[in-house]
């Protein structure tokens, strides 16, 4: 659903958790579920948040990992959805501060055959990763949870534990600073 987390029914939801609660084989077909609906966007927000494969995969890695471990502890005072993009943000967020190059990206080498055309976008499109990348980590998670998830303000919001004022000021700092980036030349 656009605008709004990936998410399980309320019945669903508490399915999983009961079955999380007796352990064993019930808690890992309950996890097994849990990750098959969020692992495509944890992945996708993680190579936002930290711009390398290596690394997104990393978060995926340990926000599953931290998942596992936690979810019997999950008291359900918000969706399991946000709270596992609470965690991987947070996890991404960490993994990004640890890097000593915030700017590095994978390298993409060009095909000889490559175009005059397809080289200037790949420029720009490199261009537009290190621009994201020098951004402050609070406007990169908004912009990410907008522009990748496609989550909503107010989903954006809860995620992030902030008024959705905040998410609306933050997400308008990260396209006005893209844009001065970009209009450069």
């Amino acid at each position: 659903m656009v605008g709004s987390l990936p998410c399980l029914g309320g019945a669903e939801e508490a399915a999983l958790l009961a079955s999380v609660r007796q352990g064993g084989e019930p808690r890992r077909a309950a996890f097994a579920v849990v990750y098959r609906n969020l692992r495509e966007p944890i992945l996708a927000l993680g190579l936002h948040l930290t711009g390398r494969l290596t690394d997104a995969e990393d978060v995926l890695q340990e926000t599953f990992l931290l998942v596992y471990r936690a979810l019997p502890g999950f008291r359900g005072e918000a969706r399991l959805s946000t709270w596992v993009f609470q965690i991987a943000l947070r996890v991404g967020l960490q993994l990004r501060g640890r890097r000593r190059n915030h700017a590095e990206v994978d390298p993409e080498t060009p095909a000889p055959r490559d175009t005059e055309a397809a080289l200037i976008a790949r420029d720009e499109a490199a261009r537009l990763r290190a621009a994201v990348a020098d951004l402050p980590a609070e406007h990169r998670a908004v912009l990410a949870l907008f522009a990748v998830e496609g989550l909503g303000h107010r989903a954006i919001a809860e995620v992030l534990g902030v008024p959705e004022g905040t998410v609306w000021s933050r997400l308008h700092t990260a396209r006005r600073r893209l844009g001065e980036v970009m209009g450069r030349r």
